[in-house]
């Protein structure tokens, strides 16, 4: 093994950004931060900046809107990851990653590129209803344009972040979990994966370097956290020592409430329903041309499901 990459983290102060940076630095790598000046007066995110640097990250100026910036940026690393938020509740900024590219081609020195995906594979939506397939549509423009540019690239595919999905025991706009009753979609027997955030963040760092994963798409399946929305239920009935009122929404029911919602809220409440009703995540296999993390990284002890709700007690 060489020397580890440096690696320029971009969306460094998001929920999944910030989770970057630590593994970043706990990995060993040189670990920047871009530093953009639409951060304003957010004084909560130029304090987290400033805490990375205090951990021995480095902060760049850079910006979306300033061409040569993110050139000077790039130049500084071999490695970087774009953490920008895709989903529509915080903000939808995919094809920004577009102008990152550009710099990406220009700068000429980036080894690898990790564009902003971390959830549902957007190859594999292609039947995605609308309006949630803008998310996988916006997804595919990027990579088009990455692989247009024959930019090296790692895209991970992460599946649902625990702290959306498992706290709320899959419930769209909870995120705490239910001490009475919850509603199942169908049956609730729909398999799904769960991944902490932490954990997601680790294997996204551990890929960098690692040239089995170079031009790939690396899926996140950690065996124990392959659940359908049942199981994740009855964890949490074992835990608490009671049974929880069930029932059901069909199909067509859910997508009946979904049309009552806001834009934003649609576009979430899409990507449920492909996992939960059409088993989106799992109704697959990954082949030769593919990888997956637990797999190729069997050293990293991930959080099971399980005991991540052990918290919310």
């Amino acid at each position: 093994m060489g020397a580890k990459s440096k690696v320029l983290i971009i969306g460094g102060t998001g929920y999944l950004g910030k989770r970057l940076v630590k593994a970043s630095l706990e990995q060993g790598h040189e670990t920047y931060v871009l530093q953009r000046p639409e951060i304003g007066v957010d004084v909560e995110k130029i304090q987290m900046l400033l805490s990375f640097k205090k951990q021995g990250a480095r902060l760049v100026i850079g910006s979306f809107n300033d061409h040569r910036s993110l050139v000077e940026a790039l130049k500084q690393v071999d490695v970087v990851i774009c953490a920008v938020s895709g989903v529509h509740i915080r903000s939808h900024q995919i094809l920004l990653q577009l102008k990152l590219v550009d710099a990406i081609k220009e700068a000429g020195n980036i080894k690898r590129f990790l564009p902003s995906e971390f959830g549902t594979d957007p190859a594999r939506m292609a039947d995605a209803i609308e309006p949630g397939r803008v998310t996988f549509d916006d997804k595919m423009v990027v990579r088009k344009a990455i692989e247009d540019a024959g930019i090296p690239f790692t895209y991970v595919s992460a599946n649902c972040f625990a702290g959306y999905m498992v706290g709320g025991l899959c419930q769209p706009g909870h995120i705490l979990p239910a001490w009475e009753s919850v509603t199942l979609y169908g049956d609730g027997n729909k398999k799904s994966i769960f991944v902490d955030e932490d954990d997601i963040a680790a294997y996204t760092i551990r890929t960098i370097d690692d040239p089995r994963t170079l031009n790939k798409t690396l899926y996140l399946r950690p065996p124990a956290n392959i659940l359908s929305q049942r199981e994740l239920v009855e964890f949490w009935e074992k835990l608490i020592g009671k049974q929880l009122q069930k029932s059901s929404l069909s199909e067509q029911e859910f997508l009946n409430i979904m049309k009552e919602q806001g834009y934003a809220e649609q576009v979430g409440m899409t990507h449920y329903y492909h996992v939960f009703y059409h088993g989106c995540l799992t109704n697959f296999e990954i082949n030769n041309e593919e990888e997956e993390a637990s797999v190729l990284y069997p050293d990293i002890k991930y959080i099971k499901m399980e005991d991540y709700l052990k918290q919310y007690i």
